[in-house]
C-alpha cells in the first residue's frame, strides 16, 4: 500500500467488498480489504455449497422487477444494474477462466458449479493488482482525520487504527452470522447518526402452528405444482413442509408481501390446473371418506390432506373440500430467525445515500452490498445486486479522491 499516494479501505470481504476492491485497484489506488474472519468470501462459499448461482438470464425488465426495499429508488437501481448487468458478470467470470451456463429458471452457474475455484482465482487476481488483505480485523468504528479517515479495528485482544483516504463499507446483513455478517455494524452507524432500517429475515422459511397429527403425516414432504398468494401477490412453485412451517422459493419471493401484513397469512391453491367444478365432477358418486377419495381421484398429496384436515376438519361433501383445496388459508406466526435466513431486508436507508452510494453526512464513506436497504429473491439476483453495488461504490470511492 505504501507505493500508492492514495488508499481505499474496503471493510468486508464478501462479493460486494471484493468487487469494490477490484474496481478501485484497477483505477490505480492502494486498496486494503479488511475482513473479520480468518479468510474472505465465507458467505460466498457457503452460498455455493449446492451450486453457485451467480446471476440470472431473465430479460432486463423482469430482472429489475425482482428488487425491492424501503423507499426503494427504482430508477437509481436500474442505473446500477445497467452499469454491471448479468452479461457483464458472466464476462467477468469468463475473464477469470470460469465459464458459466444458464440452467432452468434462468439461473446462471459456473460450469464447475462450486464457488471455491472462482474465489481462489479472484483473490489471486486481486493480489496481482496490489490489493492487500488484513483478516481477523473486526470493524469497531471510524472518525475523520484531516482529509481522510481513521478506521478502528479489533485485532485479537487489541485495538488498532489505520488511516485511509476513502472507505467502502460492505459489511453484509445479519444472516449466516458464522460467516462474519452478524449485523454488528448497525450500532456503529447509528452512533454516527446514520438511519438504519431494522434488519429482518428475508429468503427464509415461515412458521405456523402444526398439530402433532399434521406433522406425523406432512413433515418433510414436498408439495408440488402450487399457486401461493399473500395479499395481492401470487407465485407458483413448490413448498416443503417442515417441523416449524414451510420452506420454498415461492415463499421467499412472497416474503416482502407477508412482512407487510399485520397478520401474515398464506393462501394455497393445491390444484391450480383444476376448477372446483372439475374436481367435484371427478369425485363422481363418492359420498364419504372424502380425503381418501381426493388422494385417489385428485392426486391430492397426503401432506395437503393433513393440512386441510387440521384447518378445516372433516368434510361432508366434495364441493366444500374442493373449495378449501383451491383456497387454503394458513395463518403464519412469522419468519424464521434472521440468523437462519439466506439474506436480510432492511439496512442503511436510501435517504442517507447519494447516487454514488456515499453517505451524505459522511463524505468519503460508501456503502455496498446487503447492508444497504434492498432485497431480492434467490435465483441469482442477490449476487448480482452485490456485484452491481460493489462496482458503483468502488468507482465512486476512486473518483471522490480526485
Amino acid at each position: 500500500m505504501n507505493e500508492f499516494s492514495q488508499s481505499v479501505a474496503i471493510i468486508g470481504g464478501g462479493p460486494a467488498g471484493l468487487r469494490a476492491a477490484e474496481v478501485a485497484a484497477e483505477a490505480g489506488v492502494g486498496v486494503t480489504v479488511y475482513e473479520h474472519k480468518r479468510s474472505v468470501g465465507r458467505k460466498f462459499l457457503l452460498a455455493g455449497k449446492s451450486g453457485l448461482n451467480l446471476t440470472n438470464g431473465a430479460d432486463f425488465d423482469a430482472f429489475l422487477g425482482q428488487y425491492s426495499g424501503g423507499d426503494f429508488p427504482r430508477e437509481r437501481w436500474e442505473e446500477y444494474l445497467r452499469g454491471f448487468d448479468s452479461r457483464a458478470l458472466r464476462e467477468w467470470s469468463a475473464g477469470l477462466g470460469v465459464e458459466t451456463f444458464e440452467a432452468s429458471g434462468g439461473k446462471v452457474f459456473p460450469v464447475m458449479k462450486k464457488a471455491a475455484p472462482l474465489l481462489r482465482r479472484w483473490v489471486a487476481k486481486l493480489k496481482s493488482r496490489g490489493v492487500q488483505f488484513a483478516v481477523q480485523h473486526r470493524f469497531l468504528g471510524l472518525r475523520r482525520d484531516g482529509a481522510g479517515w481513521m478506521v478502528d479495528f479489533g485485532v485479537d485482544a487489541e485495538e488498532r487504527s489505520v488511516r485511509h483516504d476513502a472507505v467502502v463499507l460492505a459489511l453484509g446483513g445479519a444472516s449466516w452470522p458464522e460467516t462474519g455478517s452478524d449485523g454488528g455494524w448497525v450500532r456503529i452507524l447509528e452512533d454516527l447518526g446514520i438511519r438504519v432500517n431494522p434488519l429482518e429475515a428475508a429468503n427464509c422459511g415461515w412458521e405456523c402452528d402444526w398439530a402433532p397429527e399434521t406433522l406425523a403425516e406432512a413433515e418433510g414432504r414436498p408439495l408440488h405444482h402450487l399457486r401461493l398468494r399473500a395479499g395481492d401477490h401470487e407465485e407458483p412453485g413448490e413448498l416443503m413442509v417442515t417441523r416449524y412451517g414451510f420452506e420454498g422459493a415461492p415463499l421467499y419471493r412472497l416474503g416482502p408481501a407477508l412482512r407487510g401484513m399485520d397478520s401474515p397469512e398464506l393462501t394455497i391453491d393445491f390444484k391450480p390446473v383444476f376448477t372446483v367444478e372439475r374436481m367435484v365432477a371427478k369425485m363422481e358418486s363418492a359420498r364419504r371418506n372424502f380425503f381418501r377419495e381426493a388422494q385417489l381421484r385428485w392426486k391430492l398429496p397426503v401432506a395437503a390432506c393433513a393440512i386441510l384436515r387440521q384447518l378445516y376438519g372433516e368434510f361432508s361433501d366434495a364441493e366444500s373440500l374442493a373449495r378449501a383445496a383451491k383456497s387454503c388459508r394458513i395463518p403464519l406466526r412469522g419468519p424464521r430467525p434472521v440468523e437462519e435466513a439466506i439474506s436480510t431486508a432492511g439496512g442503511v436507508a436510501w435517504s442517507e445515500l447519494d447516487e454514488n452510494l456515499m453517505l451524505k453526512s459522511w463524505p468519503g464513506i460508501y456503502c455496498a452490498g446487503e447492508m444497504v436497504d434492498w432485497e431480492a429473491p434467490t435465483g441469482g439476483y442477490l449476487m448480482q445486486g452485490c456485484f452491481a453495488t460493489g462496482t458503483v461504490a468502488g468507482k465512486a470511492a476512486v473518483k471522490g479522491l480526485g
